[in-house]
């Protein structure tokens, strides 16, 4: 028993239901029941024959417990193979299929009741799962990977509501699958070289170094964006690949890029042993390949030196210009780099405790290098992000500190793209919207590439009264980054809701939730949007989620935090939120 007198346990939590349960019932409430009952009773009995526990079984949810994660992940495996051959009786409109989620997480007992962080996640990972799938957390996968004949396909990074950090999740593959490809449609390559560069794999046997892998890769992808004849895929549809077993030629069409890089890092006290290889996606024949074996005081130099040959196998140059970029504001203290990399670990996860912890890191890596200009500019943005998301308790001190860092990191390098799309949010803020698209079109000239660039411009853009343009950069930034973060489709969702194409703007927003169910301004768009299509009870949904996700949402503040040019959209925005009837 814990200080706060709650009975605590680490326990495997299978969470399952049937898809389209309502449906079934209003078409045939007994026959749907009488099958229901039937399937349980053969769950319950294998769950038993598991060393498992059902703890609930309401409606056609069940929730069970094990001990272990091989004994969830077996009997959930053994029950859908079973379903399947049940179903198979049945006519197809009669069939009940199950999602199954397991997760592995501290639980409060009550009595026979469990609850907490645990269960909720695997409700979510039960979510996520298709009819006769089965999908688990990472936690689950690091437990069974090495002890069932199973195969697993990672389907990435997802948000659970009310809960902090991101949650990696895998499917399990059953005999007849293969992993799905992540885009659908065939994309043509462009016109120019074209690179994506997969997630270097963490061989160090410890996942506290996962942060070192992923921020070498990321710095060798910022460093091939500054590349103006070359097309580079983004980091988040690289990583998106990340611990997938993948197929190079496969990769090469789902992104629509010719050449792959994959490798490989392991760090071990002082010393580095990095793999790279270039492959062609076409031919499939390896182009260059080397391993280097460093001091970890050489992790500079050697990003660069990985570049360059990477350009010399693809018969590129740099030019001068670029060369002076490739890493200008960089750092040479490894302790600072560390920092810096830990900090953007928690940058990307966009919400307030990890805001908080990123400046930390940044102001750490700052103190150990006052000219090292990364930290320093997405130092600012998380000021930014304060302002917007109402983190903060003096708004006008968070806007003060953004302006003083983007003024610091152009001092120090006025090249970097970054600091000039802060430096255009800064002038947005300040209603100096042509000063602001000025910074953008600054910034993705520097950074032809740099699909986050064109996003935040498009976002830059959308705000000065320039909708169309604004359309055209997003969807030249999915193009760069075809597995793009759910702000993505928010930008492009907005866009049209104030172009006044509502449907787009309400497809657009549910793509954008579909992976970050928390995110806030997406259930603004949906809610202005349905609103002003009168669908009363869609709108009362997301007008409910606005209020839980933020229950200090008000017309006032957001109407006086949104820098719009043209202030007949902001009033049009506001009286439609004003309908569907959030507060003043």
């Amino acid at each position: 028993m814990t200080q706060d007198g709650a009975k605590r346990k680490l326990a495997a939590i299978l969470s399952a239901d049937v898809k389209g349960y309502s449906i079934l019932m209003a078409d045939d409430e007994v026959a749907t029941i009488r099958t229901l009952k039937k399937y349980r009773n053969m769950m319950s009995a294998c769950i038993d024959q598991h060393d498992g526990r059902v703890v609930d079984a309401v409606g056609d949810n069940l929730l069970a417990e094990f001990d272990s994660a091989v004994d969830a992940v077996q009997c959930a495996v053994e029950v859908q193979k079973e379903l399947k051959v049940k179903n198979q009786e049945l006519p197809e409109d009669k069939r009940l299929e199950f999602r199954i989620g397991i997760n592995i997480g501290d639980v409060i007992k009550d009595g026979d009741r469990i609850f907490g962080d645990g269960v909720n996640i695997a409700a979510r990972i039960e979510g996520l799962a298709e009819a006769g799938g089965v999908c688990i957390s990472r936690n689950a996968y690091d437990h069974v990977k090495n002890k069932l004949e199973l195969i697993f396909d990672y389907l990435g990074e997802y948000e659970v509501k009310n809960f902090k950090e991101p949650i990696r999740v895998y499917k399990v593959l059953f005999d007849t699958e293969s992993p799905k490809p992540l885009i659908g449609k065939k994309l043509e390559l462009p016109d120019k070289p074209s690179i994506a560069v997969l997630p270097f794999a963490n061989m160090s046997g410890d996942p506290g170094q996962e942060y070192f892998s992923d921020g070498l890769t990321e710095q060798i992808i910022n460093g091939l964006c500054k590349v103006s004849n070359l097309f580079v895929i983004a980091r988040n549809s690289s990583f998106a690949y990340k611990e997938k077993s993948v197929n190079v030629k496969q990769v090469g069409k789902e992104l629509g890029v010719r050449y792959i890089l994959e490798g490989s890092v392991q760090k071990a006290g002082e010393r580095l042993r990095i793999t790279a290889q270039l492959i062609d996606t076409i031919t499939g024949y390896h182009l260059w390949s080397e391993n280097f074996d460093r001091d970890l005081s050489d992790i500079f130099a050697l990003q660069d030196e990985i570049t360059i040959k990477i350009m010399d196998a693809m018969l590129l140059k740099l030019t001068y210009g670029e060369q002076a970029r490739l890493w200008a504001g960089a750092t040479t203290n490894i302790q600072a780099y560390d920092k810096y990399m830990q900090g953007t670990d928690c940058f990307y996860r966009l919400n307030e405790k990890d805001n908080r912890q990123a400046q930390q890191l940044f102001k750490e890596a700052i103190s150990l290098d006052n000219a090292f200009v990364w930290p320093i500019t997405l130092l600012g943005f998380t000021h930014i992000f304060e302002l917007v998301y109402r983190w903060s308790n003096s708004p006008i001190e968070s806007f003060q500190e953004a302006e003083r860092y983007t003024e610091k990191a152009l001092a120090l390098n006025d090249s970097f793209d970054v600091a000039h799309i802060l430096s255009g949010y800064v002038y947005l803020f300040k209603r100096q919207h042509e000063k602001a698209i000025k910074e953008g079109e600054i910034a993705i000239k520097l950074n032809p590439n740099g699909a986050e660039s064109h996003a935040q411009f498009a976002f830059i853009l959308c705000l000065s009264d320039k909708i169309e343009l604004a359309i055209k950069l997003i969807k030249r930034a999915i193009r760069l980054n075809p597995v793009p973060p759910p702000h993505y489709y928010h930008f492009l969702a907005m866009a049209y809701r104030d172009n006044e194409q509502y449907e787009k703007a309400i497809e657009l927003s549910e793509k954008a939730l579909s992976n970050n169910p928390d995110q806030l301004s997406a259930y603004i768009t949906l809610a202005a949007s349905h609103s002003s299509l009168n669908r009363h009870e869609e709108t009362d949904w997301a007008v409910e989620e606005i209020l839980r996700i933020n229950p200090n949402f008000s017309l006032e503040y957001y109407a006086n935090v949104l820098p719009y040019k043209n202030q007949e959209k902001l009033n049009k925005l506001i009286n439609a939120l004003r309908k569907a009837g959030l507060p003043e």
